[in-house]
């Protein structure tokens, strides 16, 4: 029998759909240093967490850019939520890339401390931020995939989730770049 994490192709996932719906032991809320809530995704999260995510996340102290946090789920189906700050796009002369790149290991790091088999992460950084979503895509798959590979049997599943139909064929075409089947 296989062992989880010993075939990258069934780990590492594209789907198209709500990130709030997923019950899984994480998802990844692309938040602002503030991590009060916001727009996009953020703000879905936060709307269906409900109140108590604002309140937990008061205590927290903020979180900088490529950095992460842990909050319980609260009226989320998933046990956790993980925010991240990601960079906002200034051309990528201002590290964007590494910050980005920080924003995936980060998380990661802190679903393997809390013992979290499956996480999902939305297009960090690819709304208001202004990230182009190829270039972020290449970074999340192929950190995500490093991690993996440097962290074997840590996790079931990972999954990238995204809104749109044009960025759900983005995200594949960049998956089949990184030659990992979804």
């Amino acid at each position: 029998m296989e062992q989880a994490g010993s075939n990258i192709n069934n780990i590492i996932k594209v789907e198209q759909g709500d990130i709030t719906l997923l019950r899984l032991d994480a998802i990844v809320n692309a938040a602002n240093e503030s991590l009060l809530g916001g727009g996009g995704v953020d703000g879905a999260i936060h709307r269906a967490a409900g109140p108590q995510l604002r309140v937990y996340n008061s205590t927290l102290g903020g979180c900088a850019t490529g950095d992460a946090k842990i909050s319980p789920g609260f009226n989320l189906p998933s046990k956790h939520v993980i925010s991240t700050v990601g960079p906002v796009w200034k051309g990528g002369s201002r590290n964007e890339d590494e910050l980005l790149s920080n924003c995936y290991t980060s998380c990661l790091e802190l679903a393997r401390q809390h013992s979290c088999k499956t996480i999902a992460f939305p297009a960090i950084s690819t709304g208001v931020y202004g990230f182009p979503f190829k270039r972020a895509s290449s970074i999340a798959i192929n950190t995500i995939k490093a991690y993996v590979e440097a962290h074997p049997n840590t996790f079931q599943e990972i999954l990238l989730i995204t809104f749109s139909d044009q960025d759900y064929t983005i995200m594949l075409q960049v998956m089949r770049e990184a030659a990992i089947e979804s």
